[in-house]
């Protein structure tokens, strides 16, 4: 890997305040960190990895941002689905090294273009203004699979990850979307230092300096953003099209097929 001059902690931390934004107010930051590290030399199954670092220090940058705000109100229901994710985010990790790459590609470039569709042919589930399931803790059992599978997909790559889970609350579940950002918030970090903790029990290496530097802007962006969320009440507006324009950059970059750019 390149050593940290000021030229690569200057892209490293400019990448990571671009990440920590997009992650928090929607999600696939990843797909601007991953690329960032394998560029700077890291190996892609150790990028995989090492990128959990910044991942696990924004989410808690942003979750102490809106808890000092007194904006972090979960319910029963949102720590049910918060621990499904983090269950299924055992086994993705676990198998992490396993799937082929080609075909998980395959999967998420299909899968956000579902998500695309509704954002674009039903704005109004995007944008309701109050979370429509009960809060005192009624859950709907039949949605736990879907949140196992999500936590699973974001113990394997992260990447995207934030978009399905945006999905699941609001489409399935009901969720508002500024609620369903809090949720996934706590969500990813839990899964996150699940995946963390088993990629160092198999021995994966970490790159501590370029993931430590890279957290810094992470952090940052977290920080600007959950103010943003918390401060503006036209947030639900902006996180919107946040989203389209997130959701078609991650079709176009995981797409397996070959592009020019």
């Amino acid at each position: 890997m390149a050593n940290l001059d000021i030229l690569t902690i200057g892209l490293a931390i400019a990448a990571g305040i671009m990440a920590g934004i997009v992650n928090t107010l929607a999600g696939s930051g990843s797909a601007i960190t991953l690329p960032i590290l394998v560029y700077l030399g890291v190996p892609a199954h150790e990028a995989n990895a090492t990128n959990r670092i910044g991942v696990v220090v924004q989410n808690v940058a942003a979750l102490f941002t809106l808890q000092r705000r007194k904006s972090l109100n979960l319910s029963a229901t949102d720590l049910w689905y918060t621990s499904a994710m983090a269950a299924g985010g055992v086994g993705g990790a676990i198998l992490a090294a396993d799937l082929k790459e080609e075909v998980m590609n395959w999967a998420i470039a299909g899968m956000l273009v579902v998500v695309l569709s509704t954002i674009l042919l039903k704005p109004e589930q995007w944008l309701r203004s109050h979370t429509e399931v009960p809060r005192a803790g009624v859950i709907a059992w039949r949605r736990i699979p879907l949140f196992l599978l999500i936590g699973a997909y974001g113990g394997f790559i992260q990447a995207g990850v934030g978009l399905f889970i945006l999905s699941g609350l609001v489409l399935t579940a009901q969720y508002a979307l500024v609620q369903a950002n809090k949720v996934k918030l706590v969500a990813v970090l839990a899964f996150t230092l699940v995946a963390l903790g088993i990629f160092l029990a198999q021995g994966i290496r970490l790159w501590w300096e370029i993931g430590l530097t890279l957290a810094v802007g992470q952090s940052v962006g977290a920080w600007l953003a959950a103010r943003f969320m918390v401060e503006n009440e036209q947030a639900k507006y902006w996180m919107r099209w946040l989203l389209i324009v997130v959701v078609v950059y991650s079709i176009v970059r995981f797409s397996p097929i070959p592009l020019s750019f």
